[in-house]
């Protein structure tokens, strides 16, 4: 901005205005308030640009992610859109700036699709055009059954913070990239229909522009499996909660998981003020793999 026009703007100013901002006190009470403005200013472009903190509500991504923590999500490996911006809603975005496909494994915070208010995360599993299929409890992509092998037990926390033994295994994707999933046994996945339908599911073929999405927890998981009104391809079966994630559009992709940054078990704490004392350090600074 050249002096000239600057000293045309000045001039726009009521004088009022000018000998107003021109007093001591106010010059001081600008003072005071700038520099706190300025690392809000820098905190609120580093989140929508860098990098923003998220909190993990539920037990669906266990053993990878456990109820209570905060992962930090890299906003630029898939691009920017208005939901690169933090509290910032609205319709799906069609275009997304610097725009790149992820990949699959990555663990991803999205948009829920029937309500870009609410935010997940979960691991990508399939991308435009796979066809993604459960048969038996064993995923499989594009006609292929993904290796699994035993890595015995773990505890797997409820809601409630209560904790059961579950089995895990190591799951390998087509491209490689191995990771940890829980596993009901199977007399009770055969004794609960909702089980019985999520892990034996009809094909689903991915769309254009859009990414499928499945929990770790892989038997309590409400993931791209559950259609939108809940429904489970290839069964009779509808959940009986409000909806499914269905299919993600590209578009509603914010970031990529890749670090723990905090976790506390408030589930077990009697108040918020025991939050402290249910901190739990070991998960400070996990990779998410």
């Amino acid at each position: 901005m050249t002096d000239q026009t600057s000293s045309w703007l000045l001039r726009q100013i009521p004088t009022p205005v000018v000998a107003f901002l021109a007093r001591k006190d106010v010059q001081a009470v600008i003072e005071w308030v700038k520099e706190p403005v300025y690392a809000v200013a820098l905190m609120f472009a580093l989140t929508t640009i860098i990098a923003q903190p998220f909190y993990v509500p539920s037990g669906s991504m266990e053993p990878s992610l456990a109820i209570g923590d905060a992962v930090l999500a890299a906003k630029f490996p898939y691009g920017y859109s208005r939901y690169s911006i933090p509290f910032v809603n609205g319709p799906s975005p069609e275009h997304k700036l610097f725009a790149r496909l992820p990949t699959v494994g990555d663990v991803v915070v999205f948009r829920l699709p029937r309500d870009t208010k609410v935010t997940y995360v979960k691991r990508l599993i399939g991308l435009p055009g796979d066809r993604i299929q459960m048969k038996q409890g064993r995923l499989w992509i594009n006609g292929k059954q993904l290796p699994l092998r035993p890595a015995g037990v773990g505890e797997n926390e409820d809601s409630y913070g209560g904790y059961q033994q579950s089995q895990r295994f190591i799951e390998t994707l087509p491209n490689g990239r191995e990771h940890v999933v829980f596993k009901e046994r199977d007399e009770d996945i055969a004794n609960n229909p909702g089980l019985m339908a999520a892990n034996n599911t009809g094909v689903y073929v991915v769309p254009p522009e859009h990414v499928f999405m499945m929990g770790d927890n892989r038997d309590n998981s409400l993931d791209s499996r559950f259609s939108q009104d809940g429904r489970v391809l290839g069964t009779d079966y509808i959940s009986s909660s409000e909806g499914g994630v269905g299919y993600v559009p590209l578009g509603n992709l914010v970031g990529r998981a890749f670090v723990v940054i905090g976790s506390v078990d408030f589930l077990n704490a009697s108040g918020f003020w025991e939050w402290p004392l249910q901190f739990r350090f070991s998960r400070v600074l996990n990779w998410v793999h």
